[in-house]
């Protein structure tokens, strides 16, 4: 027996891609999918004071989804309820204020007893630096092709800021 002839072993994922979700029209979504794909995890909402980083968010994928960057945009009205509108005037939202094109997801809980599973994984399942509850909307998590979160920035830091931009490219799939 040629060790050879066995076929390559699929890469080990991280507990990310383990997750099915809601699209925002309802449908599911396994996050297998995005395997192989840089992710930008962010819990968004329509009337927070850092709804303009919509713009940003946009901004770099547009860059780099190219690249294999994906962001997958999570609303919460968990925060301040600030994010009170149903899917449609969510979708109504994003696409007439900011042109999203990247993938917008089904509202969920960010903390408290119903907390969405990907969101218990992202903030329990995760290292120290990354680990912890989410403070308020637009919290960013990065995760790298193979599905393991590595980055954490907070709600006042900018998607385009230097170290998000390093971040990014630091796990972007090898071209």
């Amino acid at each position: 027996d040629d060790a050879s002839d066995r076929a390559p072993q699929p890469e080990p994922s991280g507990p990310i891609l383990e997750h099915t979700v809601k699209l925002l029209d309802g449908t599911d979504k396994s996050l297998t999918d995005y395997r192989g794909k840089a992710l930008l995890v962010v819990n968004t909402a329509s009337e927070c004071g850092y709804t303009p980083q919509y713009a940003d968010l946009q901004q770099l994928y547009a860059k780099y989804k190219d690249r294999g960057l994906e962001v997958l945009a999570f609303p919460s009205n968990d925060f301040g309820g600030q994010e009170p509108g149903s899917p449609a005037q969510i979708r109504q939202f994003v696409d007439s204020k900011y042109q999203v094109e990247f993938e917008m997801f089904d509202k969920v809980a960010i903390k408290g007893p119903d907390k969405a599973p990907l969101y218990e994984t992202l903030t329990e399942q995760t290292p120290d630096g990354i680990r912890g509850e989410v403070k308020w909307n637009f919290t960013k998590f990065l995760v790298d092709p193979q599905g393991r979160v590595v980055k954490r920035f907070e709600s006042a830091v900018s998607p385009t800021s230097p170290e998000v931009i390093a971040a990014i490219e630091a796990v972007l799939p090898a071209a």
